[in-house]
């Protein structure tokens, strides 16, 4: 599979830093506090999990990452700078990129011109060109159907658009919301396996996702999330193999 330039590998260097911290973040819908003082760290190359059960408030943790939602208390900080107070806008253009659980595509528009949008702030057409020659190589389907409107299109090949539409803007972060949300079992395979080829050329990830054992078995580490607090971290094979975690998510 080709791939724009070194864009990926450059960020699986090692590092004693990590790319992304979250300090004691804290977030509230209202009165509500739904994310109760949660930290952790992503470093350079690696996919992180966050996984829970519904509402445990996994993606409202990539809200606050990405100013959607901020948080009343808590740091963020990506590369060492403080984003927490930053505008979305600005967080992306810095090369943190959020594919939303309802993808938030203008279902209108053709898959090409919705993958273009990706690529709004960029200003190298030869890049822009690169990145959408990396996104038909990885979903050879888009390919095919690049002229028609995403409206018209499945369940699954709508999340590979909001996936392609994210890798085109050269992301530094890459963080899915439930990709894998109202796919049909075989679907589930096809995104999952697609996060783990992005793994495998460097990109770093950070992943929420329902299924858990497919999440911890693609990823480096995990955190997991319980009403809005982390109640385990480490390790993703050792998490798998925890007889808490098969048991409260597992069904063994």
């Amino acid at each position: 599979m080709s791939k724009p330039d070194d864009s990926f590998t450059s960020q699986a260097s090692e590092s004693d830093a990590p790319i992304l911290k979250i300090e004691d973040v804290k977030v509230r819908y209202g009165t509500a506090t739904v994310v109760q003082g949660v930290s952790l760290e992503v470093f350079p190359g690696e996919t992180v999990s966050i996984v829970g059960a519904n509402g445990a408030g996994k993606s409202t943790v990539l809200k606050a990452v990405m100013g959607s939602q901020p948080p009343y208390a808590g740091r963020i900080l990506f590369k060492g700078l403080e984003i927490q107070k930053r505008r979305t806008e600005d967080i992306v253009k810095m090369g943190l990129i959020y594919v939303p659980e309802d993808r938030r595509l203008f279902k209108p528009l053709s898959v090409e011109e919705n993958l273009l949008l990706g690529a709004y702030a960029l200003k190298d057409e030869d890049r822009k060109r690169a990145n959408l020659e990396f996104v038909y190589n990885l979903f050879p389907a888009l390919l095919a159907r690049r002229y028609q409107a995403t409206a018209t299109m499945s369940g699954g090949e709508q999340q590979m658009v909001a996936v392609g539409r994210g890798l085109m803007s050269n992301p530094e972060i890459l963080m899915l919301d439930e990709p894998s949300l109202g796919l049909a079992p075989l679907l589930v395979d096809e995104v999952l396996d697609t996060v783990r080829r992005l793994k495998e050329q460097g990109l770093t990830i950070v992943l929420v996702e329902q299924n858990v054992r497919e999440a911890l078995e693609i990823s480096d580490r995990a955190y997991i999330l319980q009403t809005g607090r982390i109640v385990q971290e480490g390790p993703a094979r050792e998490l798998l193999l925890s007889d808490e975690i098969r048991k409260a998510f597992l069904g063994m």
